[in-house]
């Protein structure tokens, strides 16, 4: 079974809520109704419901009444959200009159529907840009405990299996902060790590932090914001299998890994990369995918307390569809941690 077939099976397992608030967009729509069809998650769609009924039956999609449909301009729920909201923001100077306008807008409305438990997670990005979609995000739902940044992941999946985790490996951040600080970075390893386990399923994420040294073999300030890095990842979580510096070769290659650094655990045997900027991530990935022949997915938007994911305005339907299982699997992570921190207190 494929890494995307295990993703589906695993979304299937436990189904999660998950609201597509560009619903009147045809390829959202379309990807929606597969998902019913397939039964990885609940939609929730937020439109104008004879509008897209209309969609949908012009496009003879015959699932979408399976999904919930929440009506932004006809919202029974609108006042209390809006109310929730304006206590939210009141820091911030958020008005009842603005709140009220604000839950009227998909996006915001989504994020409420989460923060209310309404729902479980959120995937826009096909009409939004990624301010759009992470601006509610961060203003409602807010970080993970601990994560003050967010990231993306990519997972790359290679018919070169004697790499990563039998041909996928997973590689941050690569869509949200172009140059992190060393405290920064850190957060970007754990949450990538935690990325590996929750998505792609890997039991034991081996991060390799990566720069143009390894082991000391080169001396500059980026290189130095790698070990630091390194070193506060290990300081946040202990458990965490990490090492760096390390450049991408001795990170993947066995034989090269031994050599450059002898006696490390992670060398040329990383299923998870960190790398230094955004620059160097968005950069890398995209080589790989056109010139290597490896499957990219995501981005995966990682280090927000209940998962919002972005898409490219130039995603395809399976693109879509394979994000709803994804997000899917990160709500069940998601919920799981809320319970061992609730058991913790």
């Amino acid at each position: 079974m494929d890494l995307l077939h295990q993703i589906i099976e695993r979304a299937k397992s436990d189904k999660q809520r998950i609201v597509l608030p560009e619903a009147s967009e045809e390829r959202t729509l379309r990807a929606a109704d597969r998902a019913l069809a397939d039964e990885i998650a609940d939609i929730i769609l937020i439109g104008n419901p004879s509008e897209i009924h209309k969609l949908a039956e012009a496009r003879g999609l015959v699932n979408i009444d399976k999904a919930t449909i929440i009506d932004p301009e006809d919202n029974p729920d609108s006042e209390e959200l809006a109310q929730l909201l304006a206590e939210l923001r009141k820091k911030k100077g958020m008005t009842l009159m603005q709140a009220r306008e604000l839950v009227k807008n998909n996006l915001y409305l989504g994020c409420m529907l989460i923060k209310t438990d309404r729902a479980d997670g959120q995937i826009s990005g096909a009409l939004s840009t990624t301010g759009d979609t992470l601006r509610p995000a961060l203003q409602i739902i807010k970080c993970e405990p601990g994560v003050t940044c967010i990231s993306g992941a990519m997972l790359l999946v290679t018919d070169q299996k004697e790499y990563g985790e039998d041909g996928v490996v997973v590689m941050g951040d690569v869509a949200v902060t172009p140059m992190p600080d060393a405290n920064q970075l850190a957060q970007i390893a754990v949450c990538t790590a935690a990325t590996a386990r929750c998505v792609a399923g890997f039991k034991d994420p081996r991060v390799a932090m990566l720069s143009f040294s390894t082991k000391g073999s080169a001396s500059h300030e980026v290189v130095d914001k790698v070990v630091e890095a390194t070193r506060l990842a290990k300081t946040m979580n202990p458990d965490l299998r990490i090492d760096g510096e390390l450049q991408a070769d001795a990170a993947l290659v066995p034989s090269v890994g031994q050599k450059k650094a002898p006696g490390s655990a992670i060398a040329g045997n990383a299923n998870v990369l960190v790398v230094p900027n955004l620059e160097v991530g968005n950069i890398g990935y995209k080589l790989v995918q056109r010139l290597g022949n490896t499957k990219a997915i995501g981005p995966i938007l990682q280090g927000i307390a209940r998962p919002v994911n972005d898409l490219s305005r130039g995603c395809s339907v399976d693109d879509i569809y394979y994000m709803v299982a994804i997000t899917a699997c990160q709500a069940q992570d998601a919920k799981a941690k809320a319970c061992t921190l609730s058991a913790d207190k």
